[in-house]
């Protein structure tokens, strides 16, 4: 589990792409002290597992679903990638509780800026409508961000400077994919909602949902 606040801007420094997937490694310095083969890492908001760690890098398996399913089918050599491990027991949770595991790619649909800071406003796919709301968090390349605005396609983060210089979303263009993770608290609100209706519908309960709708929900 991770956090959406980013420790470090790490670089990639090679990437091979396979049959079934890839090899990514990326230049690091601080997060690589106490970093071990399996453990986990959250890389532009994948969860990864490094499979090396060297002197001043460490590399991660892609798999085939993860490229499919992310924007790392579209990285190259050089980019800047947001970094961060996983929670310790015991830490703080400064950001919301972001899985690495990604539900949509979006893009960068614009950029104003803000007193010191930036407004950015993001375009996400159709499916995640329903999970996105006024004031909620949403994780966007591993960084926990609060809905701004929301729109029918479209969001709008405010970004601060801090947020701005120790990520790489300043260095973000117009039309660049983005990863991006839903709250997954909302998740499983519509799971555990979809599932008492189902057993509602099978039972004599008054609780349907013409009647939470009744009460006001």
């Amino acid at each position: 589990m991770f956090t959406g606040i980013i420790e470090e801007i790490g670089t990639i420094q090679e990437i091979r792409f396979m049959h079934e997937g890839a090899v990514i490694t990326i230049a690091a310095a601080g997060i690589l002290p106490g970093l071990k083969i399996g453990d986990s890492v959250s890389v532009n908001g994948v969860c990864l597992t490094t499979t090396s760690v060297g002197a001043d890098s460490f590399s991660c398996d892609i798999s085939a679903e993860t490229l499919r399913l992310s924007s790392f089918k579209k990285v190259k050599r050089g980019l800047k990638v947001n970094l961060e491990r996983p929670l310790m027991i015991g830490g703080r949770l400064g950001g919301h509780i972001v899985q690495g595991h990604v539900d949509g790619v979006g893009r960068l649909l614009g950029r104003i800026p803000s007193g010191k800071g930036s407004e950015l406003s993001f375009y996400f796919p159709r499916e995640l409508e329903r999970y996105l709301v006024y004031k909620g968090s949403i994780a966007v390349h591993g960084v926990s961000l609060t809905i701004a605005s929301l729109e029918k396609e479209s969001f709008t983060v405010a970004a601060i400077p801090l947020t701005l210089e120790a990520t790489n979303l300043s260095q973000l263009n117009v039309g660049d994919p983005v990863n991006l993770e839903v709250d997954i608290l909302g998740k499983y609100f519509e799971r555990f909602f979809q599932l008492g209706i189902a057993m509602n519908e099978k039972s004599d309960s008054k609780i349907s949902l013409e009647h939470l709708q009744s009460q006001g929900f």
